[in-house]
């Protein structure tokens, strides 16, 4: 399938504007067939999808250990492949990645039974790297991305501590690799546009992936993160646009915001801006999904998937029509960030 391209910034690559993203292929939240996953990620590749984005942090290395039989499957060629560092596994000693006290982490509900350890160290980075091309079953990575380098994951008394180690640790094994040219790009992936502004400015990086916080539910990066990354060349890849999971459920009981339950102010205005859908004959997912594409400084859209149908209809939805009217409703709501660029 002829799926549109855009560069990724000024990396000289290009990537599909709709990416797949391999949390949920870790267990995020529930355990699934493994052949299932597995075919997940084939189906998004035959289909035309070329970012296929992963990390450690997935199942504790079963998202990549899936990504890697789906290469062998499907061909490596054609394929931009991104994953993480910040996370290096234990096999011999079973368990989870420990959470700072005031932080939260999504819950995963299988994956690979040994004990991640968080290490934005330079030697603990390139440990982290070689893990990753072993369980992929690959000689290189396209993408390689510091993660979670965030209040989010590390809780704001231990952030400042967290982003020097990245600094002196990780970024300098990434900007080593990729001048030995192991690596083509090198950036972050964070759940914080604030502190995508804070790397942008201290290092040379090529990409980031920032989950939720640029969506038709909130735009916090509209401000000041993508107007730097269009000015710095940075090539900008968007996860999270469902905001986990309400902006493609709707306001229902129990939809998912920031990998938890949505609470009470996230679903009224969810369900606000579903009425001005409605009144449109626009189904949210597909406006949520063509509204995150609409900023020029945005690349791809990075979406999860369970199943192959998943892909097919992300697929189907970027192309759904979409009036102009649904978008200046959507302003004259107080729904919508006037400032925020809108599909043609």
């Amino acid at each position: 399938m002829d799926i549109p391209t855009r560069p990724l910034g000024r990396t000289g690559l290009q990537v599909s504007v709709l990416g797949l993203g391999t949390a949920p292929l870790g267990d995020l939240f529930t355990k699934l067939d493994e052949q299932v996953a597995i075919e997940t990620i084939a189906s998004g590749l035959r289909a035309g999808l070329t970012l296929l984005d992963t990390s450690p942090h997935y199942g504790n290395g079963l998202a990549e250990h899936r990504c890697g039989t789906a290469l062998r499957m499907v061909g490596r060629d054609r394929v931009v492949l991104s994953t993480k560092v910040g996370r290096h596994m234990d096999p011999r000693s079973p368990g989870g990645t420990a959470v700072a006290e005031g932080a939260e982490a999504p819950g995963f509900a299988g994956g690979l039974p040994h004990k991640a350890d968080i290490d934005y160290s330079y030697d603990g980075t390139m440990r982290s790297f070689e893990q990753s091309l072993l369980r992929m079953s690959t000689n290189r990575i396209d993408v390689a991305l510091i993660h979670d380098v965030d209040v989010f994951t590390h809780g704001a008394d231990a952030l400042e501590t967290r982003f020097s180690e990245a600094m002196k640790g990780a970024y300098r094994a990434l900007e080593r690799l990729r001048s030995e040219g192991a690596v083509k790009v090198i950036g972050i992936g964070v759940n914080e546009a604030d502190i995508c502004v804070r790397f942008a400015k201290a290092g040379d990086f090529d990409a980031m992936l920032l989950a939720g916080r640029y969506s038709l539910l909130e735009q916090p990066a509209l401000e000041e993160f993508l107007p730097l990354a269009l000015e710095k060349g940075i090539g900008v890849m968007l996860g999270g646009v469902f905001n986990s999971g309400i902006l493609a459920t709707g306001a229902v009981s129990g939809a998912k915001y920031n990998y938890k339950i949505a609470p009470p102010d996230v679903l009224e205005r969810v369900a606000r801006i579903e009425r001005v859908c409605r009144a449109h004959d626009v189904q949210l997912s597909d406006a949520a999904l063509q509204f995150s594409l609409g900023h020029p400084a945005v690349s791809s859209v990075v979406l999860g998937a369970e199943q192959p149908e998943h892909i097919w209809k992300n697929v189907a939805s970027m192309t759904k029509p979409i009036p102009s009217s649904l978008w200046s409703d959507l302003r004259s709501e107080g729904l919508l960030s006037p400032a925020a660029p809108v599909p043609a």
